[in-house]
């Protein structure tokens, strides 16, 4: 009895883990704040024009937001909701990842063909790089040795040695990649091709497509198969990926590189993150102006929240 109310009275003292979503709406100008915990919408910020790429401080206390059509990398205040600084970057910045230090950040600017190294600390461009024509995605290899864009008009990976602070190589992919996902040990790189319909995943040490994924979601046609997003489950055996107007998440294992299910969502699903726990996916619906909760060992949507107008990317913080 004396167990049994003890172990009652711990669960009762602590509390349960709430994290909380943040969405950009790229048509919205604004960020849509979910509580993870009761799936409400809690507040909408303002931000910049155009928001699209959205990640997280490695600190937790801030947000980083591409604001396209404001050329800017935006600070906000997670505390506030405020934007606190414009990082400078390159013409239309779409995505972004941080070093593994979080010193640097790396934006992908698509007009004018650049990767933009960020100094966050000191708020000032560290470097720039020259690179594919329409760079998009963004990867920083667990290393911190290499920046890695997609570029989507040249069909290519474009490396970049951040210490030498230019191009090392180039890795032909499939047509239109979009995004850019390391595995955790940085064995492999995974590399969604929208216009190929396919995820490819090159060997880093090669610089060379080692496999190549292809996507078949029940009834929808192969034109509508359009892959962007892709992440990792915390535990690295599950990878989820975004197939675009095919309105539909695929869940892939990694060890076989087989998809295992797929689940429908709104439409045309964009970009997705994942839960600390790995239990649960945020998915930003573009065109339905909405997001989907997945639950990923069920592979079905637990819940469908209103978001901003054409939600695009999707962060989690604890």
């Amino acid at each position: 009895m004396r167990i049994t109310l003890a172990l009652l009275l711990a669960a009762v003292a602590t509390p349960a883990v709430a994290e909380t979503v943040y969405v950009s709406n790229e048509k919205g100008n604004s960020i849509t704040v979910i509580d993870a915990a009761t799936l409400k919408t809690v507040a909408t910020w303002p931000v910049g024009k155009r928001p699209r790429g959205i990640i997280l401080s490695r600190d937790g206390k801030q947000l980083y937001v591409c604001a396209s059509d404001e050329n800017a990398v935006q600070v906000i205040d997670r505390a506030t909701g405020r934007v606190i600084a414009d990082l400078p970057s390159g013409e239309d910045p779409e995505t972004f990842a941080l070093s593994p230090d979080g010193k640097l950040l790396f934006a992908s600017n698509e007009r004018d063909a650049t990767v933009t190294a960020i100094d966050v600390v000191g708020r000032k461009v560290a470097f720039q790089v020259v690179v594919g024509v329409e760079p998009e995605g963004m990867a920083v290899s667990p290393d911190g040795r290499f920046a890695v864009s997609t570029a989507e008009t040249d069909n290519a990976l474009h490396w970049i040695d951040i210490a030498a602070q230019k191009e090392v190589g180039v890795t032909p992919v499939d047509d239109r990649p979009r995004h850019a996902e390391f595995t955790k040990d940085g064995k492999a790189l995974w590399v969604t091709a929208e216009i190929g319909g396919t995820l490819q995943i090159v060997d880093p040490a090669t610089r060379k497509v080692v496999e190549t994924i292809t996507f078949a979601p029940p009834g929808v046609n192969a034109a509508q198969i359009l892959p962007v997003g892709v992440r990792f489950t915390p535990d690295q055996k599950t990878a989820l990926v975004a197939l675009g107007r095919a309105n539909t998440v695929a869940i892939v294992d990694v060890a076989t590189r087989k998809v295992t299910s797929y689940v429908p969502v709104g439409r045309r699903v964009w970009h997705l993150a994942i839960t600390p726990d790995g239990a649960r996916a945020f998915a930003a619906n573009g065109l339905s102006n909405d997001v989907s909760v997945i639950d990923i060992a069920a592979a079905k949507v637990l819940a469908t929240i209103p978001a901003g107008i054409a939600p695009w990317g999707v962060a989690i913080a604890p």
